[in-house]
């Protein structure tokens, strides 16, 4: 893959973006090699204690085992879907345990392109625990069992924060760009349908100057669903959704379905809760201008 510049990829991605762990082969090695590998990596861990808090780059096709940015809406199951129904929740606002931000819905073939520009947030890494926030436009996956989608991440690796970019054509793992994230940076994002099969996904930074552009053929999929979205990322290995980083607040601005407004085309409200029914974020409203916010509140 072309780190910057724009990229065409006509293969399905074969891995997970980076992150914090993965199974390593067990590989036969010297006394020697093994003796001057742990001491590099009592270097790297030296460094990264004596300056907490500093940026994680993420190298690009590094596998992390068992986690997964972007993916399908998960509803609420238990008080969470009784508070849904007690509340009084129409058909303009939904929970999701996963999702926050705000889709549009139609038939099988609705939708063919969606976009929004967003500042990337500033994650605050404050305990020894692993958090993930991604933020992102996207097809499909409302509901429907394929999403085609880009964005970025900012995490926490303990108390380093870690910023990236990358794509997902899902159930196919994502994968991740190479290129330099910086809280702050301005971020534009689109899908596009076009043909009978080719899906253009596009991430640029401008204040990094970079633009990704991935082209993936796909044949079958609904494209019934366009949504521009904050998450809390699936999955550990054991299963359910991981615990969402302090994000702070995320702006999103000029998000458009179809290249219309998603504000004038009856949006859907999507609220992030537990499953016991507490948010753990807010939505705001969302303007005719298609620009609206999500704001942390807890992680789990």
């Amino acid at each position: 893959m072309v780190a910057a510049g724009g990229i065409t990829q006509k293969a399905r991605p074969s891995r997970l973006p980076s992150g914090r762990r993965s199974n390593m082969k067990r590989w036969t090695i010297s006394f020697a090699a093994l003796t001057l590998t742990l001491g590099a990596m009592l270097a790297v861990a030296g460094t990264a204690s004596a300056a907490p808090g500093a940026t994680r780059q993420i190298p690009h096709g590094f596998t992390m085992h068992g986690y997964q940015p972007g993916g399908l809406m998960a509803r609420p199951a238990g008080v969470g879907a009784a508070r849904f129904a007690h509340e009084g929740l129409n058909n303009t606002t939904v929970e999701s345990t996963n999702w926050s931000g705000y889709a549009v819905t139609g038939s099988n073939g609705a939708f063919t392109s969606v976009s929004a520009s967003w500042t990337e947030p500033t994650a605050t890494c404050t305990s020894r625990s692993d958090l993930y926030a991604s933020f992102w436009v996207g097809l499909d996956g409302y509901s429907s069992d394929s999403v085609e989608q880009t964005g970025t991440d900012s995490d926490c690796d303990g108390e380093t924060p870690s910023y990236y970019g990358w794509y997902e054509m899902y159930p196919a793992n994502p994968v991740n760009f190479s290129n330099t994230v910086e809280p702050g940076d301005a971020m534009s994002a689109s899908v596009t349908f076009s043909g009978t099969e080719t899906y253009t996904l596009v991430l640029h930074d401008a204040t990094q100057n970079w633009t990704q552009t991935v082209v993936q053929n796909e044949s079958g999929l609904d494209r019934s669903s366009a949504e521009v979205i904050t998450e809390a990322p699936c999955c550990t290995n054991s299963g359910g959704i991981l615990p969402l980083a302090d994000f702070g607040t995320v702006n999103y601005t000029v998000g458009t379905a179809n290249g219309t407004s998603l504000g004038t085309q009856s949006p859907i409200e999507i609220i992030m809760v537990d499953n016991s029914g507490r948010d753990k974020d807010s939505t705001s409203s969302i303007s005719s201008g298609g620009a609206f916010s999500n704001t942390w509140i807890r992680s789990n």
